[in-house]
């Protein structure tokens, strides 16, 4: 696709960092906006967490890129300290508890904010996913469809080149969209605290789940014989234990 966005005179935005960034500042909004107004959040509180966020993410983002393919990567380590190659569920995994962390610390109901930070974690990562098609990254498997979508840029991530992909990028943008519109008409139809954020989780790793089917970056590591990959995996434990708080805080919530 287009790995470059444009230059500035000689210096080239690339799509990837650009998105990211434009995700970041999008989420940063709608976190003061929606923080401010349902749990009076200041704007220095709403900074503090996106910069313990951003740090946090890319850590995270980029630790379980190594973990994946231990091996793909030590051979070939400019994969590894490129702008890409970011693992969602690594930025995930790292950032719950630094969100439980510092909604307790500020003293913000933990339950609720995270219901709001469920839809700022859509919108950032539909930008995010938007990225990683104009690198060519997260890419698929070769395919005949009519979905196919042929990566011609020598800086694009995408293998191979010159042949039509599943643009599995695009179907996680579609299935988010459709899970962030989801969770915003259930705003107002919750029955407990806590609830947006939970069905959130499960949302997307199922979708996730079916989407790693399609997937053509083998390097993303895969488990138990080749069976699942490292994301489905994580994506069935995601899955299990918000369904298990889920369920508890249903029942609880249900007691007279």
């Amino acid at each position: 696709m287009h790995p470059i966005l444009f230059k500035i005179v000689s210096y080239p935005v690339y799509s990837y960092g650009f998105f990211i960034a434009m995700g970041v500042m999008s989420g940063f909004l709608y976190t003061y906006w929606q923080g401010k107004r349902q749990f009076g959040m200041t704007f220095d509180q709403t900074y503090a967490l996106f910069f313990l966020l951003v740090l946090v993410g890319g850590i995270g983002g980029k630790a379980f890129v190594l973990f994946e393919d231990p091996l793909y990567f030590l051979q070939n380590p400019q994969k590894l300290l490129s702008g890409t190659g970011f693992v969602f569920y690594g930025t995930l995994l790292l950032t719950i508890p630094t969100m439980l962390w510092y909604f307790k610390k500020i003293k913000i109901p933990i339950p609720g904010m995270l219901d709001i930070m469920a839809v700022v974690g859509c919108i950032m990562h539909i930008f995010g996913r938007t990225g990683c098609f104009l690198a060519g990254c997260c890419h698929g498997k070769p395919t005949d469809s009519i979905f196919g979508v042929t990566f011609t840029d020598r800086l694009c991530q995408a293998e191979p080149l010159n042949t039509p992909l599943h643009p599995t990028q695009l179907y996680e943008v579609a299935w988010i969209a459709g899970i962030m519109a989801f969770l915003i008409f259930l705003k107002s139809r919750k029955t407990f605290d806590g609830q947006i954020f939970l069905i959130y989780l499960m949302a997307y790793g199922a979708g996730r789940g079916v989407i790693e089917f399609f997937r053509g970056d083998d390097q993303r590591g895969f488990l138990f014989g080749n069976i699942i990959s490292t994301s489905q995996f994580i994506s069935i434990l995601i899955i299990a234990i918000a369904a298990y708080f889920y369920f508890r805080m249903n029942k609880k919530r249900a007691m007279p």
